[in-house]
C-alpha cells in the first residue's frame, strides 16, 4: 500500500495553491494522509481527486474555522495501526512527547505535522514521521512524503516539492535583492548579475 503524507499546507493564507509537484508525487497513491493546518476545504477537495484523504485538525484550522475535522484519527493499513495528529507539542517536533501520543492512541506509526520540518524517528517499536510542509517550511526544504507498506516492510521517502527556502528567513528574497547590485560604475546590469571589470596590472 502506498500512502502520501502531507501537512501544514496553510492555503490560502500562506500560499495560493498546492505546488504542482505535490500533485505529481501523489499520483498513484492508495491514500493521502494530511496532518493538519489545511485551512481550506479546497485542499482536501483537490487531493481527493487523486485518492481518498484522511485528515485531522491543526491549530490554524481552529483559527480559520472553515473545516470541521477531528483532532486525531487511527486507521489500519496492511496490518499496521497508523495514528494521525497535528502534533501540537512544545518544543515543536519533540519526539518523546509524540511517542507518548502514539502510545495513547495504541498505534505503531504516528504521522504528525506542526513543526514544518520533515522528520522520521523510531522509538522502540513506534515510527514517528512528519512529512514537513510543501508550502511553508521552517529551516528545511518544502516537502511531502511517500510511505509504502508491504506487510512488515515499511519504507518512507521524503520528496522535495520546490526550491529550498525558509519562510522564517526568506533566503531567496534576500538573494534577489543582492542580485540587483550595481557594478563599480553604478550601472545596473540588464541580466541582474554583477559583471566585474578585469583587474589589470599597472
Amino acid at each position: 500500500m502506498l500512502i502520501g503524507l502531507i501537512s501544514d499546507t496553510h492555503i490560502p493564507d500562506r500560499r495560493v495553491k498546492l505546488p504542482q509537484k505535490v500533485l505529481e508525487t501523489f499520483e498513484g497513491v492508495d491514500l493521502i494522509i494530511h496532518a493538519g493546518d489545511i485551512t481550506s476545504q479546497s485542499v482536501i477537495d483537490e487531493l481527493e481527486t487523486i485518492a481518498p484523504v484522511v485528515a485531522v485538525e491543526g491549530n490554524m484550522d481552529r483559527v480559520h474555522g472553515e473545516i470541521d475535522l477531528p483532532p486525531s484519527k487511527v486507521i489500519e493499513a496492511e496490518g499496521h495501526k497508523i495514528g494521525v495528529i497535528h502534533g501540537e507539542v512544545y518544543p515543536r517536533g519533540d519526539t518523546q512527547q509524540l511517542y507518548y501520543h502514539a502510545l495513547q492512541l495504541e498505534v505503531d506509526i504516528l504521522v504528525s505535522g506542526h513543526s514544518h520540518i520533515a522528520q522520521i524517528e523510531k522509538i522502540k517499536n513506534v515510527i514517528l514521521v512528519n512529512p514537513g510542509s510543501p508550502t511553508n517550511p521552517r529551516l528545511s526544504d518544502p516537502s511531502v512524503a511517500l510511505m509504502e507498506i508491504n506487510g512488515n516492510d515499511i519504507s518512507i521517502e521524503f520528496i522535495q516539492t520546490g526550491r529550498p527556502v525558509c519562510s522564517a528567513l526568506n533566503f531567496y528574497e534576500e538573494k534577489a535583492k543582492k542580485d540587483k547590485k550595481r557594478d563599480w560604475n553604478g550601472k545596473q546590469m540588464a541580466s541582474g548579475k554583477e559583471e566585474w571589470p578585469l583587474l589589470q596590472k599597472s
